[in-house]
Parts: structure tokens; C-alpha cells; sequence
């Protein structure tokens, strides 16, 4: 009898175990009518764990689009959406809260940034204090950055670029543009006399790149199993090596030390001096403390807050523009016909980023304003998004409703990523191919043009869309300006141009080795 009530027992616990994870998520879940990206999803994330440890995350994903259409499942509780309406304008417009997974690899000094708060209203008070001073109208008119860009682009980048083309030496672009997008960011964050010189001194922009990028390859372990370094760590073993842990706390002091000089010149309101972004933040957060009630902010932690959020939008801005820069010249040099339609309209400035007689820039309105510099960079960001990879986010309680799948549970994870929403054929016809003019009015129907803004991603979308989008643009096409308003540029070697399978992407070979010859 005994035997028996144990048996019955047993039978019972795997009965229980088997409808909890095979039966109920395979074939009763409200999620189980989604189609499955392969056939062990509904049971199992290992089939898509394996794919994101070996990088291959976007173009998995976005084969399982192009196979079972706007919505796909991932996991027995993961989704992939990829559609306008009833997709991303549900969930990121919609404000669906931030999945954990963003903190896990993005914060640092035990503390979070804007980026990385899985809060909706955390962030929104965050990003009330700092969307000002990344406005575009904000931008154009400062006499910061315009004191930024002039020393940059004039005293730093054209010289060099002068003298690889009096030289006839090849360029490696990629790693120049790591240079000038983290001088450019960083003297706007934090002043140009406190901000960084990789242009200029390529030995220090190879250190640095190289404690940077040496963590990249093991996100992973943070992103997706965030328990498992730490488990094998009790047992003497190591999915992250140490060298990792020693880039992390040089690269948080090198943060840190960028933040405390900054804070030596908070006071200071001279133009190229003035440490603009750190300090309206400073200033922001000591307001925000005495409106709450504190007699005294807490000194200690707010340095790390500050700290967090600088090095989060340092290295985002810096990393991400550079890589976008790197494929837009990779394009113009493959497309010379594009690039002489180009330098024409860059001649129409008044006055021309011309190197040679230089005294000052044309207003960046009036670079901006460009219609072919516009088409040429929206396109290059649409086929090489510097972040092409999935955004998660958490669906909300009690349910909802996405891409016409009702009853969706709370907590479900779901993605949208750059990578599928650019590429779809029809909004994009030939989405592989590089083609400003899909973004020039005088070439296409209002209605076709407004469709594939809808699809643009490039920086996200909603309330927590890109910060930094207006720099960033700015930035580049500054950049873009000054290069081919002097320089013709062509191919030296473009081997393993590709671009690596990640969330953030770069070339996989590491590297555009290109001629510049003046013009």
C-alpha cells in the first residue's frame, strides 16, 4: 500500500511537471498560437541561446521573419515582433517597461543610467533633465560645440587627413573615426580641455580601444545567463576571463577621473570650457534632491550616478557614430557617381568646409538642411544600424495584444530589432542594397516616404528612443562635410567589411583601409 501512494505520488509530481513545461507552454499558452521559430521554443531557450552564443542573433531572427511573418516566438517566454502597427508602436511607444537584461551588461558603478532604468518613470525623470541639452535646435545654436567642432574637424582631422593624401599613405577609417567620435562626445560631455585627443595620439586611442573592445565578445554570459559566471566562479572556473575584470576598473577610473576634472570646472561658463553635459546633469540632480526633501545630497553616490550616466553615454555615442561613419564612407568610396552628386552639394555651403582656406564653419543648420547628405545618412544607418540588435522589453499586466495575437501573459519578454525592420521589401524594395535615393523627396511619393520613416529605427523609438540621435547626426554629418568637401576617398582594402552578428556591430574585420587624394 505504501509503494503504491509513493508511486501515485511520483506520478503525480510528473504528471504536474510535464503539463507545467511541455504541455501548457507547448500547446495551451495564449503564446502557444504564435509561430515558433524552431520546434523546441515553446519548451526550451536553449535553441536560441545557442544561437546568441555563437553570434548569430540578427540573422536568425530575421530568417525566422522572413519564414513565419510579423511575429515569431523565441522561447517557451520570448517574442520577436517585427511590424509598425500592433508591433513597436505598441510596445515602445506604448511604453512597455525595460527588460532586466539592459542592466545586466550596461550599468556600472553598481548603479544605473538613463539607458539602463527598466523604470519608465525613473527614466522619464532622468531624461527631463538632460533632453535639452541634446535637442537639435539646442545643438545647432551652441557655442560649445561649435567651438568643439571647429577644433576637431579643423585642427585635428583635416590636418591628418592632409597629410595621408600629400603622403598617398592609406588610412585605416575605422579606427580614425573610434578617435574622432570619442573626442567629439567627449569634449561635449565634459569640456574640450577635459575632453579626450585619440586623434592626435594613436598610441593612447589603441589602449583604450583595446580595453574597451576586449570585453565585447563575452556580453553574453551577462546578457543572457547572468548567473552562470558567478556560479563558476565559486568552483574555480570562468566564462569571463580575468583580463575583462581588469579593462572594467581601468575603464571605470578613466571614467571617474574624466568626471572629478570635470567637476574642478563645473563652475565655469566660457565656451569650450564649460563641461555642458556633466554639469547640467550635476545641477539637475542637486535640484531634483532638494525638491524631494533632502537637506544635503549624497555626495558619494551621486558622483557614481553622474559617473554611470556620463561613461553609458560616452561610450554609446562614441562607439555607435563611429561605426556608422565607417560604413557611410565605405559606401560613398564603393559609389563614386554618389559621391560626386555629394561633394556638389557640399559646395553650395556658404562658406565651404574648406580646409584650406577654413575660418569658419557654416552654420550646422545649413548642413543639416542638405537633402542628398540627409538621403546618404538615414540609408547608410538603415542598412548598417550601428545597434541592429533586439530591444527587449516586458509585456504588461494583465495581457495585451501584438501583430493581432491576443492574451499575450504578463512578463513575456519581447524584441524588436533595427536589423528586420529595415530590412523589409516592402517598405525597403531591394533591402540589401545601398540606395540614398529612397530618401529623397524629389524621387519618391510622400506616402512611401512617410512609410519607411515609420520603419526607420536606426535610434529606437518612443519615449525611450536615443538620447543622443541629434549628436550623433550632427557629428556625422560635420565629418561627412569636411572630408568630401576636400577629399576624394577610394577603396584601399575592404576585406571582411561584413559586419559582425552582435548587438552592437563594427566590421569584422576591424578595419577600412582607405585612399584620400585631394580635390
Amino acid at each position: 500500500m505504501a509503494f503504491s501512494v509513493t508511486a501515485l505520488a511520483i506520478a503525480l509530481v510528473a504528471g504536474a511537471v510535464f503539463y507545467q513545461f511541455i504541455i501548457y507552454p507547448a500547446f495551451i499558452s495564449p503564446l502557444s498560437k504564435i509561430p515558433n521559430a524552431h520546434w523546441s521554443v515553446p519548451i526550451s531557450p536553449a535553441w536560441m541561446l545557442w544561437k546568441r552564443f555563437t553570434s548569430r542573433n540578427n540573422r536568425t531572427i530575421q530568417a525566422a521573419h522572413e519564414r513565419l511573418g510579423p511575429i515569431v516566438r523565441l522561447g517557451p517566454s520570448e517574442i520577436s515582433i517585427n511590424c509598425v502597427d500592433g508591433g513597436i508602436k505598441s510596445v515602445y511607444t506604448g511604453g512597455f517597461e525595460k527588460h532586466d537584461w539592459y542592466p545586466r551588461v550596461f550599468a556600472s558603478f553598481g548603479t544605473v543610467s538613463m539607458f539602463t532604468m527598466t523604470g519608465s518613470k525613473a527614466h522619464s525623470i532622468r531624461k527631463r533633465m538632460l533632453s535639452n541639452i541634446y535637442s537639435k535646435s539646442t545643438l545647432q545654436t551652441s557655442p560649445h560645440l561649435r567651438i568643439v567642432s571647429n577644433a576637431i574637424i579643423s585642427d585635428r582631422l583635416l590636418p591628418i587627413l592632409d597629410e595621408a593624401a600629400k603622403s598617398g599613405k592609406p588610412v585605416d577609417v575605422h579606427d580614425l573615426n573610434q578617435g574622432l567620435t570619442m573626442d567629439f562626445v567627449s569634449s561635449y560631455l565634459f569640456g574640450l580641455q577635459n575632453g579626450t585627443n585619440l586623434l592626435q595620439d594613436p598610441s593612447v586611442r589603441k589602449h583604450w580601444l583595446h580595453l574597451y573592445m576586449c570585453r565585447k565578445p563575452f556580453e553574453f554570459y551577462a546578457q543572457e545567463v547572468p548567473y552562470l559566471d558567478g556560479w563558476l566562479r565559486r568552483i574555480g572556473l570562468r566564462a569571463v576571463p580575468k583580463y575583462c575584470d581588469e579593462a572594467n576598473k581601468m575603464l571605470d577610473a578613466w571614467a571617474l577621473d574624466l568626471c572629478d576634472r570635470a567637476e574642478q570646472i563645473v563652475s565655469s561658463t566660457q565656451p569650450g570650457v564649460e563641461p555642458v553635459v556633466y554639469k547640467q546633469l550635476k545641477q539637475s540632480l542637486d535640484k531634483h534632491s532638494l525638491k524631494n526633501g533632502e537637506a544635503e545630497p549624497d555626495k558619494a553616490q551621486q558622483r557614481l550616478d553622474i559617473a554611470c550616466e556620463m561613461y553609458d553615454q560616452l561610450t554609446a555615442g562614441f562607439e555607435t557614430s563611429a561605426v556608422g561613419l565607417t560604413y557611410l564612407l565605405w559606401q560613398l568610396s564603393r559609389n563614386q557617381e554618389v559621391q560626386d552628386k555629394l561633394r556638389e552639394e557640399l559646395r553650395t555651403l556658404d562658406p565651404p568646409v574648406s580646409y584650406s582656406k577654413q575660418t569658419e564653419f557654416p552654420l550646422a543648420k545649413s548642413i543639416d538642411s542638405l537633402p542628398l547628405l540627409e538621403a546618404i545618412v538615414t540609408e547608410t544607418l538603415r542598412l548598417h544600424a550601428p545597434i541592429p540588435g533586439i530591444q527587449p522589453r516586458v509585456t504588461p499586466s494583465p495581457s495585451c495584444t501584438l501583430a493581432g495575437y491576443t492574451d499575450i501573459p504578463p512578463n513575456t519578454r519581447v524584441n524588436a530589432q533595427a536589423y528586420s525592420l529595415h530590412r523589409n521589401p516592402e517598405v525597403f524594395p531591394e533591402p540589401e542594397r545601398w540606395e540614398p535615393k529612397r530618401w529623397l523627396e524629389n524621387e519618391n511619393s510622400r506616402s512611401d516616404l512617410e512609410e519607411r520613416r515609420r520603419w526607420f529605427w536606426a535610434f529606437g523609438s518612443g519615449g525611450r528612443m536615443c538620447v543622443g540621435s541629434n549628436l550623433a547626426l550632427q557629428e556625422m554629418k560635420l565629418a561627412v562635410a569636411a572630408m568630401y568637401t576636400n577629399f576624394r576617398t577610394t577603396i584601399v582594402n575592404d576585406d571582411n567589411i561584413e559586419a559582425i552578428d552582435a548587438y552592437t556591430v563594427k566590421p569584422t574585420g576591424d578595419k577600412l583601409i582607405l585612399k584620400f587624394e585631394h580635390v
